[in-house]
């Protein structure tokens, strides 16, 4: 660890108490992730007066617990103004302790109930079984926990009692207060779980053929696209001399270019860029990996990011945060706020601000340029004909062929 950070820790002038010891390691724990010079000294200050404050009240590190830093931080704002970042400061000071041996780590979680321990078990069967995505997963939990609360309440879920007319006395609940859409999908995560439950052996009827089905039209809808002057307004209005723009500029362009979902940019790594082959390793839905050429445009924007943009990190994803703690993206959601924020610099303000909408764009520019429907399909990687086949409503050349002159009319 340098000198200049050094100054930041334990040694400072006047630093007492039984943390003295830690500060310093903190410090480049904290440096590591990327936080400022600035953010450091304030968080090590504050372990700094802690551990004066343990030191005036005789109690030893290894009895330090989070109720006492809560007493502290307490005691503190009676002194001074306390900073948003006081809580998480201390929360992280707990981890190092934790992580060095010095105090307990908190008891295991409680017990769960047996109807927590029959939903994870049923998202492990999705997940190792099924291979389905992680958001897949979190979606269908809350309404299959929703159908036992309503069958069971809190008790412990029998699933030998349920019965057809209880299944379909929940959908009948759910579609009169949900889009058509978004009840279909209530009825496809409950026949997900009626099947499990057979798998198990815990029902021996085939209760999922008993779940109503909701009328959705599958092709009713034409595919909402972003236009193309649009996209390239977005393009331009990133800020390609900053680190952000630059990431920002590579993830639009992936969008734009190559049609990603947002979840398939987030957890997109270093290892799935293949740079000398041009190609690039795509995890879909349901664990499906593609291999995508990587057009020279994305690569470069690629290459410029991790050359001058991306910050020093161990992680392996390829899209960072911007802000300590410096670590890949969490959920796809970022991407998503990465779309809107570009939008609203590029001053557009369409119905829809998602990230899908480049990916019907693409779809419909393949199409314009000739390209077939299972091209296209490999491209967004659609594992079945069906689904591409929606974008057959955009193609008006090929449509008008198929036309039948008006009766009596021009």
């Amino acid at each position: 660890m340098t000198g200049s950070y050094e100054s930041l820790c334990s040694e400072r002038r006047g630093a007492e108490g039984p943390l003295v010891p830690h500060v310093a390691v903190f410090a480049e724990q904290l440096r590591l992730q990327g936080y400022s010079k600035r953010s450091i000294g304030e968080a090590n200050g504050l372990v700094a007066d802690f551990s004066e404050w343990l030191k005036q009240r005789k109690i030893a590190k290894e009895e330090i617990s989070l109720k006492r830093t809560e007493l502290y931080l307490r005691y503190r704002a009676l002194h001074r103004r306390p900073r948003k970042s006081d809580v998480a400061t201390m929360r992280r000071l707990l981890k190092l302790l934790r992580d060095e041996g010095v105090i307990k780590r908190p008891p295991t979680r409680i017990e769960p109930t047996p109807m927590q321990r029959l939903l994870d078990e049923y998202a492990f069967y999705l997940r190792q079984e099924r291979a389905l995505a992680p958001a897949t997963v979190v979606n269908y939990l809350p309404i299959v926990r929703g159908f036992l609360m309503q069958r069971f309440g809190k008790g412990h879920p029998q699933l030998s009692v349920i019965r057809a007319a209880d299944v379909v006395r929940y959908v009948q609940h759910q579609v009169a207060r949900l889009s058509p859409h978004t009840a279909k999908y209530v009825t496809k995560a409950l026949r997900s779980f009626l099947q499990y439950a057979r798998y198990r052996g815990d029902i021996t009827l085939d209760l999922a053929a008993a779940v109503p089905t909701v009328a959705n039209w599958s092709m009713a809808a034409i595919p909402r696209a972003i236009a193309p002057e649009h996209v390239r307004a977005v393009l331009a209005h990133c800020n390609r001399a900053s680190a952000v723009g630059c990431r920002d500029y590579a993830i639009l362009l992936l969008l734009a270019r190559l049609g990603l979902r947002a979840g398939e940019i987030a957890f997109l790594e270093l290892d799935d860029i293949d740079w000398e082959a041009a190609t690039l390793n795509v995890r879909g839905k349901g664990g499906h990996v593609s291999r995508l050429p990587l057009p020279l445009e994305v690569g470069e924007a690629i290459a410029a990011y991790l050359r001058t943009g991306r910050p020093v990190s161990s992680s392996r994803r390829v899209f960072l945060r911007a802000v300590a703690p410096i670590r890949g993206f969490a959920r796809q959601v970022t991407v998503l706020s990465v779309v809107r924020q570009a939008m609203a610099r590029a001053g557009i303000d369409p119905p829809r601000k998602g990230a899908h909408q480049f990916r019907h764009a693409l779809a419909c520019e393949m199409l314009r340029q000739g390209a077939s429907l299972p091209e296209i399909g490999q491209i967004l990687g659609h594992r079945s004909p069906q689904t591409t086949a929606i974008y057959a409503k955009v193609d008006l050349a090929s449509l008008h062929t198929l036309a039948l002159r008006w009766p009596g009319g021009v």
